[in-house]
Parts: C-alpha cells; structure tokens; sequence
C-alpha cells in the first residue's frame, strides 16, 4: 500500500516550502498566524539562521517557535528546563509550537509507602 502524501490546507510540502511567510501565515490558525505577523525575537532569528547553515547539534530555549516547513527534516534539542530534548521535525508539526514536543514534567510513579506514611507502618523496623 502506497503511502498517502502529505498535504496542509490543500498544498504539499515543496508548495509550503516555496511560499513567502506572509502566505504561510495565512494559512495557519489565529495564534500562529498573529505570532508570524508581529515577527521573530532575534533569538528566533537566530534559531532560523543556525537552521539555514544546516548547522549540526542545534540547541534552542525557544519553546515558543512555530515549526516552519523549512524545518522538516531537522533535528532540533529543545530545553524543557532541565535537558535538551532531541525533537526530530516531521510534516505532521506545522503549526505547532516546539515545546508541545519536549516535556516538561515526568510522569509520577509510585513505590510502597514509606516509614509513617500509615498509623501501622511507624511499627515497622527501619533495617
């Protein structure tokens, strides 16, 4: 079965790849469209700059970037506060921000409970 190609509001990727930011904007929901129009933060600026050179190991604090189709194919590390997450860009990204894909909390599990958790348990020894 072949596999189906991917397409964003009607176009392909190299027809998103060819358009200007103003016709991409126009293209994306309210948020990202209004984040594209009042334009790039120079660390933005310089996140897309970096990109451009095809520059290896690119690490970014810019939660708030709105994946571009000239991203894809891309490897970013993304802070989540703690580590750089590697965040491969795919089709299925535009439009979203690159924090949606580097969390920043860790999913909580639980052991037993420990010494004086319970009334019952402050009788346990503690070897």
């Amino acid at each position: 079965m072949a596999k189906k190609e991917f397409t964003y509001h009607g176009k392909n990727l190299d027809e998103l790849k060819k358009l200007s930011m103003n016709e991409l904007a126009e293209l994306l929901p309210a948020r990202q469209r209004r984040s594209l129009n009042r334009g790039f933060s120079e660390e933005k600026k310089i996140l897309l700059g970096k990109l451009r050179k095809n520059e290896k190991n690119v690490e970014t604090h810019c939660r708030d970037m709105i994946v571009l189709p000239e991203m894809i194919g891309k490897t970013i590390k993304v802070y989540n506060g703690k580590t750089f997450v590697p965040v491969e860009i795919i089709e299925e990204m535009i439009s979203h921000s690159l924090g949606e894909f580097s969390l920043t909390k860790n999913r909580v599990q639980h052991s037993a409970p420990g010494i004086g958790a319970t009334k019952s348990s402050g009788s346990l020894s503690v070897k």
